[in-house]
C-alpha cells in the first residue's frame, strides 16, 4: 500500500441512545483528531484502525469492517515537509476503556457529542463523517 494511505478508528459509545465519540490530541500540535496510522500490508485496514485506537486512545471494542467514510488531510512530517494523506475511517464501538495504554503520556482523550467533535477537529474533510454519525449508529 502507498505510504499516504492511513486507517483510522472512530471510537464511539451510546449514552441514553445518543452517540458520543472519543477524540485524541495529536502529539506535536495538540489538535483534536481521531486515532489513525499508516496502512500496513500484513494487516486488514479495519484491524489496523483498531490497533491505532488501542495505542493512541486506550480503547478496545468491536470494529466494523465496512468503512464509514474517507477523508484527506495534509500531514506535517518531522522534516517540515507535508504530504497528502487519504484516511479510511472505521467505526469502533468501545467496549473497554483502559487506564494504561501505550501513548497515554503523549495524548489527551475526551468523549463528546459528534457535533461538538465536528466543531473541534481541524481536518475539515472529517466533519461530514462526524455530523452524520447520529443517523448511522443506534
Amino acid at each position: 500500500m502507498s505510504k499516504t494511505i492511513q486507517c483510522a478508528a472512530l471510537p464511539y459509545r451510546l449514552i441514553d441512545g445518543q452517540p458520543q465519540v472519543m477524540l485524541v490530541t495529536s502529539r506535536e500540535t495538540r489538535r483534536w483528531i481521531i486515532p489513525k496510522g499508516w496502512a500496513k500490508k500484513k494487516f486488514e485496514p479495519c484491524d489496523m484502525a483498531a490497533r491505532e485506537a488501542f495505542e493512541e486512545a486506550g480503547v478496545r471494542g468491536s470494529i466494523d469492517p465496512t468503512p464509514i467514510g474517507e477523508y484527506r488531510y495534509m500531514k506535517r512530517m518531522a522534516d517540515g515537509d507535508s504530504i497528502a494523506c487519504e484516511v479510511t475511517v472505521f467505526l469502533l464501538r468501545v467496549e473497554e476503556e483502559l487506564t494504561e495504554w501505550p501513548e497515554r503520556r503523549q495524548r489527551e482523550r475526551q468523549w463528546m457529542a459528534p457535533l461538538e467533535a465536528a466543531r473541534l477537529v481541524s481536518d475539515t474533510d472529517l466533519v461530514p463523517i462526524l455530523e452524520r454519525l447520529g443517523s448511522t449508529v443506534h
